[in-house]
C-alpha cells in the first residue's frame, strides 16, 4: 500500500506539473481526496502550512501597493542605469541586479523587467547575451532562498526555529553563500557558447535584420515611486530587526507581544496602507498587479502540495525514518539531490520546501544539512519551461539563447547546476562556523 500511496503522490504531482502555475495546488487537493477517502490514508496529522500562506499574501500585496506606486518601475530604472554603466561586465553584474531584486521583494519574477536590458547591453559590448542572461535568471531563482520575506525562507525558518536554528542564523548562511555562489556560476557562464561574432545563427539573423537596434529610452516613472519604495524598503528593515531583537542569538526582547510571523504579517499590511496612504494611489488597482495575481497563485500552490506531500509523509514517517535516515546519515549531500529533482517538478521553492523540509527534519536529519541543502529548491531552471527562462529566450534575439536538441542542453543547466553546488558546499562549510 506505501508503494500505491507513493504513486498517488507523484501521479498528482505529475498532473500538476502538466495543468501548470497554479494547477500544482489544484493537484494537491485532488491528491489528498485520493489519499484519504480512496486508500484510507489519515490527514488529522497533515502540515497545512498557514502562516506561510498568510505571510505571502500580506508581503505580495506590499509588493504590489508598491508597484502601483511606480516603485518597481523605479527599481528597475536604477538597474538599468547601472548595467549600461558597465557593460563590459555585464555577466557578472547582471545576476547581482538580479539577485539583489529578488532579495528585496522575495520574488524571482522581478527578473522579467531587466531581462531585455541585460540582452541589449550584452549585444552592444558584443557578448554572448546567453552568458549574462542565462545566469541572471539563475540568480533571481537561488536568491529566493536567501530573501528574508521570500516564503520558502519564511517557512523553513518556521520549521528550524524548534531545533535550534533561528531566522537570523538561516539568513546569515543562505544570503553569503547564494550571493557567492551565483558569482562561481557567473565565471562558468563567461566562457560558455562560442563568440557572438563567431555564431552562425547570430550572423545569419543580423543578415536578415532581426536584430534590433539598442534604445537608451528611459521609463517613465511616477512621482509616488520614491515614496512607495521607502516605504517598503523601511518595512523589510524593521521585519528584520525586530526578529533579530526577538531571536534567542540576540534576545533584546525575552517575552515579545508578537511573534515573528505576525511581526511580519502586520508589518507588511501597514506597509501597504501606509503605501496607499501617502501616495494617494487607487487600492482597487493593487489586486490586479501582476505580482499581486502571482502572489496569490503561490499560496494555492503551497497549500495544494504541502498538504499533499505532509499527508503521505506523517502516515509514513516511522518506516522512512528508517530507511532514509541511515542514508542521509553516512551521505548527507543525497538531501540536495532530493530537493534538486523535486523542485524540478514542483516549480517552486516555497511548494518544495513545505513539502519536503518538514520530512527531512522529521526523520532526524541534522539542521545542518537541511540549511546547507536549503538553496537546492531552486532547480526550476532544468526544464525549458520556467517563466523567467523561457522570458530570457524570447528576449535574446541574436539567437544565442536557445533550447538545444536534446531539451537539457540549453544554456541555463551548467551555470545553474554549478551555482547550486557551490551554494550547498559553501552553506556546509559558512553553516559548521554558525550552527
Amino acid at each position: 500500500m506505501v508503494m500505491v500511496e507513493l504513486f498517488v503522490v507523484l501521479l498528482f504531482i505529475y498532473l500538476g506539473a502538466r495543468i501548470g502555475g497554479i494547477g500544482i495546488g489544484f493537484a494537491g487537493g485532488a491528491g489528498v481526496i485520493s489519499l484519504s477517502l480512496f486508500l484510507g490514508v489519515p490527514t488529522s496529522q497533515a502540515y497545512i502550512p498557514v502562516d506561510v500562506i498568510l505571510i505571502i499574501m500580506s508581503v505580495i500585496t506590499a509588493i504590489a501597493a508598491m508597484q502601483v506606486a511606480g516603485g518597481m518601475d523605479w527599481l528597475v530604472q536604477l538597474a538599468e542605469n547601472f548595467l549600461r554603466k558597465h557593460p563590459e561586465r555585464i555577466t557578472f553584474y547582471a545576476p547581482i541586479v538580479t539577485f539583489l531584486m529578488t532579495l528585496m521583494a522575495g520574488t524571482g519574477h522581478t527578473a522579467f523587467s531587466t531581462l531585455p536590458v541585460i540582452a541589449e547591453v550584452a549585444k552592444g559590448q558584443g557578448v554572448r547575451p546567453s552568458r549574462p542572461l542565462s545566469i541572471a535568471v539563475v540568480a533571481s531563482q537561488v536568491a529566493i532562498t536567501a530573501s528574508p520575506i521570500s516564503a520558502a525562507v519564511v517557512a523553513f525558518s518556521s520549521m528550524l526555529a524548534p531545533k535550534g536554528v533561528d531566522y537570523l542564523t538561516l539568513l546569515a548562511v543562505c544570503i553569503p553563500a547564494t550571493f557567492i555562489a551565483c558569482m562561481v556560476g557567473a565565471f562558468v557562464a563567461n566562457f560558455m557558447g562560442r563568440e557572438l561574432k563567431d555564431d552562425p545563427i547570430y550572423q545569419q539573423r543580423l543578415e536578415q535584420g532581426l536584430i534590433k537596434l539598442a534604445s537608451d529610452k528611459q521609463r517613465d516613472i511616477l512621482p509616488t515611486a520614491k515614496t512607495a519604495t521607502y516605504i517598503f524598503l523601511i518595512a523589510i528593515a524593521f521585519v528584520v530587526c525586530y526578529a533579530a531583537a526577538i531571536s534567542t542569538s540576540v534576545g533584546l526582547i525575552t517575552d515579545p507581544a508578537l511573534g515573528r510571523n505576525e511581526a511580519i504579517i502586520t508589518v507588511m499590511l501597514t506597509a501597504a496602507a501606509a503605501i496607499v496612504l501617502f501616495t494617494k494611489i487607487d487600492a482597487s488597482k493593487i489586486p490586479n498587479a501582476a505580482t499581486f495575481r502571482s502572489g496569490m497563485t503561490a499560496c494555492v500552490c503551497v497549500l495544494g502540495v504541502a498538504w499533499l506531500g505532509s499527508t503521505f509523509v506523517n502516515a509514513h514517517v516511522d518506516g522512512i525514518k528508517e530507511i532514509a535516515g541511515v542514508l542521509v546519515a553516512d551521505y548527507p549531500w543525497m538531501l540536495a539531490i532530493v530537493l534538486f529533482f523535486a523542485s524540478m517538478l514542483l516549480y517552486s521553492q516555497g511548494a518544495t520546501t513545505v513539502a519536503l523540509m518538514p520530512a527531512a527534519l522529521a526523520i532526524g536529519i541534522a539542521p545542518l544539512t537541511a540549511v546547507a541543502s536549503f538553496a537546492a529548491v531552486s532547480a526550476l531552471f532544468v526544464l525549458p519551461t520556467y517563466p523567467t527562462l523561457l522570458a530570457a529566450i524570447e528576449m535574446d534575439d541574436t539567437g544565442s539563447t536557445r533550447i538545444g536538441r536534446y531539451i537539457f542542453n540549453h544554456p541555463f543547466f551548467i551555470p545553474g547546476v554549478v551555482t547550486i553546488i557551490s551554494a550547498v558546499a559553501l552553506a556546509f562549510s559558512l553553516g559548521g562556523l554558525l550552527i
